[in-house]
């Protein structure tokens, strides 16, 4: 692939909700990437079992992203592979794809910065990507909140937008201004109990649960 600026959003998206829609949009907005590249995961290691069927899944996220300013690709790479699903295995991929003069942006919240140093091989993310990381109500990004060495990668790898669109890899963006606080549990329990969970899911995915009947006892 040429040389471009490929933002890449990642998760078990069970189900994707409007938290997720805000992180894609708001990076879409401050990037300007040409590709939102979004990845449901297979077997996410630091997880229990997924409700949803991968099938669900793939065509949940891309009712979610349909009305997104820029392409939005749905990568089903994580879901047909047979082992646990880490992420620098899969950066790994995309690079090899991609080629290296491409500039690779992986977006996370900060409920998982908070956890990024229990990622496998969380280090070496850096030769294959950027990771830009927006707050969360509830998860602090502060230095009192993340580890100290992650911290200080975050720190000496401070980027603008522009840098970051410019570079392969290796920088890192931390936004403070995104406070959409939902969560996929959230929602499944609230369709367990019969409840209403209409403010937390754009309507495209609502209307899919419900035909399919998803989350339900």
């Amino acid at each position: 692939m040429k040389q471009g600026c490929i933002a890449v959003l990642g998760g078990s998206f069970d189900p994707v909700h409007n938290g997720h829609v805000a992180l894609g949009h708001y990076f879409a907005t401050l990037l300007v990437p040409d590709e939102l590249r979004v990845i449901p995961a297979g077997q996410p290691w630091q997880k229990d079992g997924l409700q949803a069927a991968p099938e669900h899944r793939v065509a949940m996220v891309q009712r979610a992203f349909e009305q997104l300013a820029v392409p939005v690709c749905v990568d089903e790479q994580e879901i047909h592979r047979d082992s646990a699903t880490y992420t620098i295995d899969t950066l790994r991929t995309l690079r090899a794809e991609l080629g290296p003069d491409a500039s690779v942006a992986f977006l996370i919240g900060a409920d998982q910065l908070q956890q990024l140093h229990t990622w496998n091989e969380w280090q070496r993310l850096f030769d294959y990507a950027h990771i830009c990381a927006a707050s969360r109500p509830g998860f602090d990004i502060d230095a009192a909140h993340i580890r100290a060495d992650v911290s200080r990668e975050f720190a000496r790898r401070a980027a603008t937008p522009e840098q970051i669109r410019n570079t392969p890899h290796g920088l890192t963006y931390v936004a403070t201004n995104l406070s959409v606080d939902i969560s996929a549990t959230q929602i499944r329990k609230a369709f367990e109990h019969g409840e209403q969970a209409n403010s937390l899911i754009p309507p495209g995915v609502l209307d899919y649960i419900k035909l399919h009947h998803l989350y339900q006892n």
